[in-house]
This record gives structure tokens, sequence and C-alpha cells, in this order.
């Protein structure tokens, strides 16, 4: 059955034109088995476009581009992690697969807190001229400091008024209570008035987790930023703690283990995910 937005799709055709975007909403995670165990936290992400890095800089007294703030954003925390050009750095990934360089990349993650930050999925929306979304970066990331990119190109029958459902096998190592044998299933409604991130995860029986986010666009300005602070105070530091709350957990509810030592040993490593590793559905 297809699932589709409530949004209007008249209403979220169109990526935010801003060089920053806020995106206000609430992360839920649901494991289904062995064992059910379910979370909810408020949370924002930031959505920048990446050849205004400059301009984004520039609307709030609380965020810098490449310096300490309130809230910031680097290049070191993404892609190469060597503060090279990100937008470079897209390209050349769309490139490997065959895809054609995209007019506005737009890219939503934390942002840093204090100068802190921990992203365990940022995504990067590729758009062409005509703001059509031709490709999507997934960029995942774990507690042990490895960061991997699925790139996916919008292919036809992939978009409908719901937004994007795309299929890839799961490559990487990511949590220590889910084995490597999975398949993600992407719902993506693009970041405009309001944007979802929907993962569903499944193995051979069936789902086994459903991951979300679901925000309301809000302007990038130094009165939300502050009012985002002491509402949802240090927001970095609880996305990994709140990892870490959440693991001990399932470790309590005696949810299996699966060492990330056996789990890498047949692991693809952590760099772009090739089309011969990906399925679509």
């Amino acid at each position: 059955m297809t699932e589709r937005s409530p949004i209007c799709p008249t209403r979220n055709q169109r990526p935010p034109q801003a060089a920053g975007s806020l995106f206000v909403g609430k992360v839920m995670h649901h494991r289904m088995k062995p064992k059910e165990h379910r979370f909810t936290y408020s949370v924002f992400n930031i959505l920048l476009d990446l050849d205004r890095l400059d301009e984004a800089d520039r609307l709030s007294r609380v965020f810098s581009v490449e310096g300490f703030n309130l809230f910031s954003f680097s290049a070191k925390d993404h892609g190469l992690r060597d503060g090279s050009s990100l937008r470079d750095h897209v390209d050349g990934l769309l490139a490997k697969e065959g895809i054609e360089a995209p007019a506005r990349v737009l890219l939503l993650a934390y942002p840093r807190v204090l100068g802190y930050v921990f992203n365990p999925l940022s995504v990067y929306y590729c758009h062409d001229a005509s703001d059509r979304l031709i490709a999507i970066i997934y960029e995942v990331r774990n507690t042990f400091g490895d960061l991997h990119t699925y790139v996916r190109p919008v292919l036809a029958g992939e978009m409908s008024d719901a937004g994007v459902r795309q299929v890839q096998r799961k490559v990487f190592y990511v949590s220590p209570f889910l084995d490597m044998n999975q398949t993600y299933h992407f719902r993506m409604l693009p970041p405009a008035d309001e944007v979802r991130v929907r993962i569903l995860e499944t193995d051979g029986d069936g789902p086994i987790l459903a991951a979300t986010f679901s925000g309301t666009r809000q302007p990038f300005k130094t009165s939300q930023f502050l009012k985002l602070f002491f509402s949802i105070p240090l927001l970095t530091l609880k996305v990994m703690a709140a990892i870490h709350w959440e693991a001990l957990k399932l470790w309590s509810k005696r949810i299996k283990f699966h060492s990330r030592a056996k789990s890498v040993s047949g692991q693809v490593q952590p760099e772009n995910t090739p089309n011969s590793q990906i399925m679509t559905g």
C-alpha cells in the first residue's frame, strides 16, 4: 500500500529558495522485534544551500559557517571531513554514478551547538535548474567515527505526490543491535514547507525498525535560533546521549548484540556505494 503525505503536493514541491532554513519537529524510532521499543524526541535541523554558505553565514548573529558560535556549520563534519568543498564532493559522487552536476544542492543536517555535533544521518537533495529533484545522497554516520554515503538518482517511478520512495541494501554497520542482513526503505518528502525523512528497515522476515523525522520550516533568524536553544537545549549533546540511553534500554531487554568487528568483516568500506549494490523498488 502506498503511503501518501497529508501535505498538499502543490505547496511542497518547490525547495526553499533561502540560503538557510530551519526545520523543527520530532524524530521517532520504533523497533518492532524481537521486542518492541519506541521513543520520540523534539529536534531541529538546518537546511543549507551549499553554493551560498557565505550568505547563510550572514543570516543570524548566533549562527556561523566555519567559525565558533552558539550554532555553527563546518564542512569538516561531512563528506571527506577534511574541510574541502562539499559541493565539489557531491558533484564528484554524482559523476561516478553518471549523474549530471545539479544546479543546487541542499544539505539537511543537525548544526553544531557550542561547537559540538553528531549527525546519524545527513541528507543532500540535488536539484536541476528547474528545481526538479534528480538525486539524493544519504550520508550515514555511526558512533565509531565511520561515515558512509549511499548515492541514489531519483529514477522514473520513484517520485510521486507523496515524495520519493527508494530501496537500498544495507552495507554499513550502524547499530550493534541490528545485523547487516537488512534493507532500507526510504520514504522522503523533500524539504519545502515541510520535510519528512522516513526509513523502514527490514530483514528477511519483514519490518524490524522504523525511523522518521518530520519537521516544518521556520525562518533562519536569531530569534528563532534562540527560541530553539532554550526549548531544545544542547540539541546535539542530547542526540548522542539519547543514542547511548536507548542502547542501554535495548541491552536491558536482552536484544541480540552484533559486534562491530564481526559485522564489518564483510562490509563495504565507508565510501560511495556503486549502483551494482543498489536495489530499486
